[in-house]
């Protein structure tokens, strides 16, 4: 068993306030525990402020909380600028900065001098195994991939490397029930299991597209109905990023084989700077639908 339990008093650090770094302070705010957010930016603080706060107000709307209980747990949330000033022996540290080796090595080791119980990294396609190299001790380390909105999603890919111990993975499932999360344990593979199936549905709907075969709401639509799939895959991947997308595709295609290639259509869309949600247009227009629900 871990050497320490789980329970909501708990402390987690996340280092990255991105979208998958706000999500998950969110959600570990919301179950009662103190979280310290490490970004250095301070457009991207405020950002994450406001993210926090807009989705905090929309639970409380929809009546999943008090207003009293949303304001205490976000007070629960303490931005920082850096990974030295994180407190020692946190529960866990969640690395969520871009997917990028040297960038997530260089945090991962500054993580590791905070002497955390766990070490964690929200990498969606990375290898375990080489990233453990950044970690002075790799028997706590190990993936926990969560799922965007992380607010809504409720699965926790928890990814074992080849030197993790059977104590962290317990302690990782033991977080991610805490927060109201189910997981799935693999073992360190590339793209693991859900980026490696989820890539493919989402690069053939894009050959599709290329190709002229449908419009992107059509397959989509046949998808979500069909399949009963809550969201298609052009909009989920506009809502993950479509430079993320190209990102994981090109890591595939080089460790797994040309099927995971990225369409030229993706590639030139990530060029142009359409990357989906975050910069307004993607295979969606998503300033447009913003401003049709704020007007509704």
């Amino acid at each position: 068993m871990p050497d320490r339990a789980v329970t909501e008093a708990g402390r987690v650090g996340v280092v990255g306030a991105g979208t998958m770094g706000v999500g998950i302070a969110y959600v570990f705010a919301m179950a009662g525990f103190e979280v310290f957010v490490v970004e250095p930016g301070a457009k991207a603080a405020a950002r994450a402020w406001a993210i926090l706060k807009e989705t905090a107000a929309g639970a409380v709307s929809r009546a999943k909380m008090t207003a009293e209980r949303a304001e205490a747990s976000l007070s629960h949330i303490r931005m920082i600028e850096g990974a030295s000033e994180l407190p020692d022996e946190l529960d866990v540290v969640i690395e969520t900065v871009p997917e990028r080796r040297d960038l997530k090595m260089q945090v991962l080791a500054e993580i590791a001098d905070r002497a955390p119980r766990l070490i964690a990294t929200n990498t969606s396609a990375m290898s375990i195994n080489d990233l453990a190299g950044a970690v002075r001790d790799p028997a706590r380390f190990l993936g926990m991939h969560f799922f965007n909105p992380v607010w809504s999603l409720k699965l926790v890919e928890v990814v074992r490397g080849a030197k993790t111990s059977a104590d962290s993975v317990e302690r990782a499932q033991a977080l991610a029930s805490a927060i109201g999360k189910a997981t799935a344990v693999v073992a360190d593979s590339p793209g693991f299991a859900t980026s490696r199936l989820d890539l493919v549905q989402a690069l053939e709907a894009i050959r599709m597209v290329e190709e002229g075969v449908a419009s992107p709401e059509d397959i989509d639509r046949a998808i979500t109905i069909a399949y009963r799939h809550p969201v298609g895959p052009l909009r989920l991947s506009d809502m993950v990023g479509l430079d993320v997308r190209l990102d994981i595709a090109r890591q595939l295609a080089g460790t797994i084989g040309p099927h995971f290639a990225p369409p030229r259509l993706l590639q030139d869309m990530v060029a142009r700077g359409e990357l989906g949600q975050k910069s307004g247009k993607g295979f969606y227009d998503w300033a447009t639908e913003t401003t049709n629900r704020n007007a509704g």
